[in-house]
């Protein structure tokens, strides 16, 4: 078995990479994590999902490519600049709403149990205002977190980050919450609420 051999990449995901390239953004989702959102968001059919730092959307694409026709996509990002990228690629998607924003502020003020699927791609809703995140989650919703293993763009000092997250995840009451480590390509925890 070979998991880094991907069948196919989603719409848009070829120009996303060049124009992601010719503004030297330096943070992409890797084509394993990709092919894993997709899975996941096609296991929430009429599912909401929500990511958490669009980036360029390399994400998004694939979150897009899994998603059913009754689900919808929030994606919220404060590089207006790298933001645009998705806009140009999957902007005519009608599922897909972009919202150029703080992502923890968004995850702070918004309401209820609102989302299926969590991609949380950023600090905020990962390493600050990580119980927004699990408050955001519906019953049988998972919360994906990657990069966790030690990635050469992290700032100094990160690991300490790191360490208080898996400590707060390792915490977490087992009669509401389940979850998995994967030290598998950048690293990942899947978190359900039950």
């Amino acid at each position: 078995m070979n998991d880094s051999c991907i069948s196919h990449v989603p719409h848009g995901y070829e120009g996303i990479l060049r124009d992601s390239k010719s503004v030297h953004f330096g943070m992409p989702s890797d084509m394993q994590t990709g092919a894993l959102l997709r899975v996941l968001a096609a296991s929430k059919p009429q599912g909401t999902i929500l990511e958490l730092g669009t980036g360029t959307g390399l994400g998004a694409a694939w979150l897009l490519e899994g998603m059913d026709d009754s689900s919808t996509l929030v994606s919220i990002e404060t590089n207006q600049e790298f933001q645009d990228i998705a806009r140009r690629h999957l902007g005519h998607d009608i599922r897909l709403k972009l919202i150029a924003d703080d992502a923890l502020r968004f995850i702070e003020t918004h309401e209820g149990n609102a989302f299926d699927l969590i991609y949380a791609d950023a600090i905020p809703g990962k390493y600050i205002g990580f119980e927004h995140s699990l408050r955001l989650l519906r019953r049988g919703g998972i919360l994906v977190l990657d990069d966790i293993l030690p990635q050469p763009n992290w700032p100094e000092n990160h690991q300490i980050n790191l360490d208080s997250l898996l400590q707060t995840i390792d915490g977490l009451p087992p009669e509401a919450f389940t979850s998995v480590k994967l030290c598998w390509y950048t690293g990942h925890i899947l978190i359900t609420k039950k």
